[in-house]
């Protein structure tokens, strides 16, 4: 139902991802938005490719980007579009980044798009046909006990602002789960928990773009994407819990506890 969509998402990921390993170990230009949020000229130049790409197919579509903000023509179509998740880790050639791209049609999540050009991983789903990664069929892991998970976390931008209620969630969480790691990019967190390779994830502080596209290919793999209180998510969610439907509850526990 969504193969044109589908298919200029694959595009613009593909021709950004080229741009953000090229330029892998050789950013000259890191600017500071915040204390510790960058953007460099990997970002600006990804960003311009994927909505020149999206522009020339679909026109009349709308669109949320990091850099360039929201542009609303029908309102009814929109994209959620993080041309570099993982700016940081790029710009200490760290290699752990994505270009992750969403749509939503009419407040539905209809299709997603992660790209690690690095590492040659493709994650992709739209709504009622399944999630892939380079083409395969995933699914979210079996693991019942959160005692056995391996989880992951992110940290706010702001979090040198108040540490405490982030940083009592990941010790309570860290004696009850088995590990946990922090890889620094949201849309590929929760692409690992769609693929079983993470058994459940969560982050406060993140903005649309950063989940747009990773929610709905958790969600088409099998797995439950709802906020800190266990409602259902959606990008404007300050909260983000991610999981097979075995561990969910129990996390949940945890981050009201």
């Amino acid at each position: 139902m969504w193969e044109k969509e589908l298919e200029v998402a694959r595009h613009a990921a593909r021709a950004a991802g080229k741009i953000l390993e090229d330029l892998f170990g050789r950013i000259n230009h890191v600017a500071k938005k915040g204390r510790t949020d960058l953007v460099t000229e990997a970002d600006f130049a990804a960003e311009k490719v994927i909505i020149d790409i999206i522009r020339k197919n679909f026109p009349q579509d709308g669109f949320v980007a990091e850099e360039t903000g929201e542009q609303v023509k029908d309102a009814g179509r929109k994209w959620f579009i993080d041309p570099l998740d993982g700016t940081v880790n790029l710009a200490h050639a760290f290699p752990f980044f994505a270009v992750s791209l969403g749509l939503q049609v009419n407040g539905d999540a209809v299709l997603g798009i992660v790209f690690n050009p690095h590492m040659d991983e493709f994650f992709e789903a739209a709504k009622g046909s399944g999630a892939s990664l380079n083409g395969k069929t995933i699914h979210v892991s079996s693991t019942s006990d959160l005692v056995d998970s391996l989880l992951a976390v992110g940290f706010p931008y702001t979090l040198h602002l108040d540490p405490h209620r982030v940083m009592d969630h990941m010790k309570k969480m860290a004696v009850r789960a088995q590990a946990i790691r922090r890889p620094g990019s949201a849309a590929l967190d929760l692409c690992y928990v769609a693929a079983g390779k993470l058994d459940g994830y969560w982050e406060e502080g993140l903005k649309p773009w950063d989940t747009a596209g990773g929610m709905i290919i958790v969600r088409e793999a099998g797995g439950i994407v709802s906020d800190y209180d266990g409602n259902p998510f959606s990008p404007d969610k300050g909260t983000i819990v991610a999981s097979n439907s075995f561990i969910h509850a129990a996390m949940l526990e945890v981050l009201k506890g």
